[in-house]
């Protein structure tokens, strides 16, 4: 007798529960592969309990989007006329239920190995992981399950949920208002479901405290509020809350910010998921990952691994030298990083550094990273007492919220002596002159 239901343990949410078309899209192709991709690259290099993969954040994920879902349609939680307009009947939300857990579920199936470690540059003009989703969503392997659905789901549908507006447009798909919310309950820079999993998945599994914060309750206060009247007066329907979470939304957005400035950001991740980039570029055909659906899930983490340990063991192989910095942990040093007196000398002092080292010691042996902005958006409408009011009136504490970046110049350890006593002497004068254009 086959069973109608699943269940699988989690270190975060206890069970996550599957029925039995959500359990063939577990057992597909695409998504076994994600057993096989670290979801944070090479961080395992750094916190050795980060070996977690792609396969367990998206079941968390589904997890959380379902009682996102169950919080925000519940009839009690509507409390806007606008919010009512947009609401499917009983029968459509069950049908849009399913069709947020199945894009919940496949949100990640277009990753590369290791996650998101130089994608832009491995991959062709024009794609990313997003639009790789997309194509495996609408494969002729998964249009079969979505199929067999009863009622079948529409896979252009599931696309949309699980990349929202700004990557489904790509796709020349379009959004409407009740899309877009589901989309939001995924993606959504504030309360995104992803994020709220990653935050605590990774939390866990680097043996960190930064990125704990109370999602039961966040949860619970979640509300579909149209735009407070300080945003333009528009009244367009977004993911907001009640004030009695906004203590929580709080801690999300600084857990945010403190994961991402401690350990997302951590200089020695950072320089090794460079010297993989660098790797790969040597390693791969032609440079670039390939767009072929079949080609994608031929290759893993474990396909590289096997690539750098070959590549590590023979001199004359294409990425030798990335490997043995790798394999070796012989990686790159910080030389720079950047700081605000520099900055307001020089906007660009970080890249000044980069050019003026490349000049001295050989472009081989520095690396230069820069990672703009990161931080959720603080900007929420929130009820409070029948009213909807801007988060950022009522929450000092989002107003002050920091935005996590990073900017640093690497050099090869063997010239990191003389480097520091050449930056020494050298600072004032480089920061002064202006990097060149690219």
């Amino acid at each position: 007798m086959i069973k109608d239901s699943h269940e699988i343990r989690d270190p975060i949410h206890v069970f996550v529960r599957l029925n039995i078309d959500e359990r063939k899209v577990l057992d597909s192709r695409p998504f076994q592969r994600l057993r096989h991709i670290h979801q944070l690259a090479t961080t395992y290099l750094l916190y050795p309990g980060a070996t977690h993969r792609r396969f367990e954040h998206s079941l968390g994920v589904m997890e959380l989007a379902s009682r996102v879902f169950d919080v925000i349609t519940a009839d009690e939680n509507i409390h806007h006329d606008t919010v009512r307009d947009i609401m499917p009947n009983k029968d459509q939300k069950r049908y849009w239920r399913r069709v947020l857990r199945m894009a919940a579920l496949c949100h990640d199936l277009g990753h590369l190995p290791f996650s998101h470690a130089a994608e832009a540059e491995l991959l062709p003009e024009g794609w990313n992981h997003e639009r790789m989703t997309g194509e495996i969503i609408k494969s002729e392997e998964m249009e079969k399950i979505w199929r067999e659905v009863t009622p079948p789901l529409r896979s252009e549908e599931i696309i949309k949920v699980a990349l929202g507006p700004e990557d489904a447009v790509k796709l020349n798909l379009e959004l409407d208002d009740w899309e877009t919310i589901l989309s939001e309950i995924i993606t959504g820079d504030t309360f995104g479901v992803d994020r709220m999993d990653y935050l605590l998945r990774d939390s866990l599994h680097t043996g960190v405290a930064y990125g704990k914060f109370d999602h039961y309750r966040l949860i619970d206060t979640l509300r579909i509020l149209p735009k407070s009247e300080e945003e333009n007066g528009s009244k367009e329907p977004v993911l907001g809350l009640t004030a009695g979470g906004l203590q929580s939304a709080e801690a999300l957005l600084w857990a945010r910010y403190f994961m991402f400035s401690q350990v997302y950001f951590h200089p020695v991740r950072r320089i090794y998921d460079i010297h993989l980039k660098d790797f790969l570029k040597e390693w791969l055909p032609d440079g670039k990952f390939s767009t072929e659906i079949e080609k994608h899930l031929a290759i893993t983490d474990n396909e590289v691994i096997v690539g750098l340990r070959e590549a590590f063991l023979d001199n004359e192989a294409p990425g030798h030298i990335h490997a043995k910095r790798i394999i070796e942990h012989k990686h790159f040093k910080v030389l720079y990083e950047c700081t605000p007196d520099d900055r307001e000398i020089n906007i660009n002092a970080e890249k000044a550094i980069y050019e003026a080292a490349c000049k001295k010691f050989g472009a081989e042996f520095v690396r230069y990273d820069r990672y703009p902005g990161k931080g959720g958006s603080q900007f929420f409408p929130v009820l409070r007492r029948g009213k909807v009011l801007s988060s950022t009136e009522l929450s000092d504490t989002l107003k002050e919220t920091p935005v996590a970046a990073t900017d640093f110049v690497f050099i090869d350890r063997k010239h990191l002596t003389t480097a520091e006593k050449w930056l020494e002497a050298e600072h004032d004068n480089i920061i002064k002159l202006e990097p060149q254009e690219e």
